[in-house]
Parts: C-alpha cells; sequence; structure tokens
C-alpha cells in the first residue's frame, strides 16, 4: 500500500512566505511614504561616480511603486506554491528571504548612521526603518522554514 504524502501545511512554507509578501508590501508604502528615493537615488549616483559600474539604477516614484507592487503581487500570487511547499520555488524563497533580511538590516543600519555614503545624510529613522522589524521576522520564519522542511518529500497529493 502507498503511503500518503505528507500534508500540505506540515511540507510547505506558505505562511511564513505570505507574511514575508505582507512585510514588503507593508515596506514598499513605508520606503514610498518617508522619502526613500531622496535617500537612494543620490546615494546610487555617488556610488556610480566612485566606482563607475555600480549596478543599480537612479529610478523616479512612479517606476518605483510600479515595479515594487508588481513584483510584490506576483509573490502574492506564488503564495499557494509555497503551501505545497514546491521544490523548485526554494531556491527563490531563499533569495526573497535574504534579499528582505538585508533590506530590513540596511534601513537599520541606516538610521544609527545617519547617513548612506558620507554625503547622503538623513534625518533619522532612515526612510523605510519601521517596517524593518517586520521584513526581520518575516525573513528570518521563511528561513527557518525552509531549513525545517528541507528534508521533507515534497510530493503533491495524486488521486490513485
Amino acid at each position: 500500500m502507498r503511503q500518503a504524502p505528507p500534508a500540505l501545511s506540515a511540507s510547505g512554507f506558505g505562511s511564513a512566505w505570505f507574511a514575508l509578501c505582507a512585510a514588503f508590501a507593508l515596506h514598499i508604502l513605508d520606503e514610498a511614504t518617508t522619502g526613500f528615493l531622496a535617500v537612494y537615488n543620490p546615494t546610487v549616483t555617488i556610488l556610480r561616480e566612485r566606482w563607475g559600474s555600480f549596478p543599480m539604477p537612479t529610478i523616479a516614484l512612479r517606476e518605483f511603486l510600479i515595479g515594487h507592487v508588481l513584483v510584490c503581487a506576483l509573490l502574492f500570487c506564488l503564495t499557494p506554491v509555497a503551501a505545497r511547499g514546491m521544490h523548485g520555488l526554494r531556491p527563490l524563497a531563499w533569495a526573497y528571504a535574504v534579499i528582505m533580511f538585508l533590506s530590513g538590516m540596511g534601513h537599520t543600519i541606516g538610521s544609527i548612521l545617519g547617513h548612506t555614503v558620507d554625503s547622503v545624510t538623513f534625518p533619522r529613522p532612515a526612510p523605510g526603518f519601521y517596517s524593518s522589524p517586520f521584513l526581520f521576522i518575516a525573513s528570518v520564519w521563511l528561513m527557518t522554514r525552509l531549513r525545517r522542511t528541507a528534508q521533507v518529500d515534497f510530493q503533491l497529493p495524486t488521486s490513485d
């Protein structure tokens, strides 16, 4: 007799994925309403002058919002796939969690320092700081969930 696959909730990481999507959505709102681009764009410009090949673009608020909202919406749409614990989503989930953790870290460090590069200062806390704790918590939860489910045999239920 064939053994049933593990319960989807036991093998998946959907709740943690969803929480990180919600934290990301909150972070987008936080950055948009606290003047993030007024810090980000000058920082990118200065880093390009210093290093020549700095890969980040300068962006306007419209492009920032459209791009971030579309990415966030796509990530929200992947929640059912994460809930099933689909193996192919795991590398993206790890990258997503690490990027969001580092983003939260950057806003926190910026708040402590009061600047990004020496000539780009801002009043504390840094733009985007208020949502950083949510990014930390949700990204750590997703990373923890990914580690705990790493050994689970991911299978979709089949009808026999």
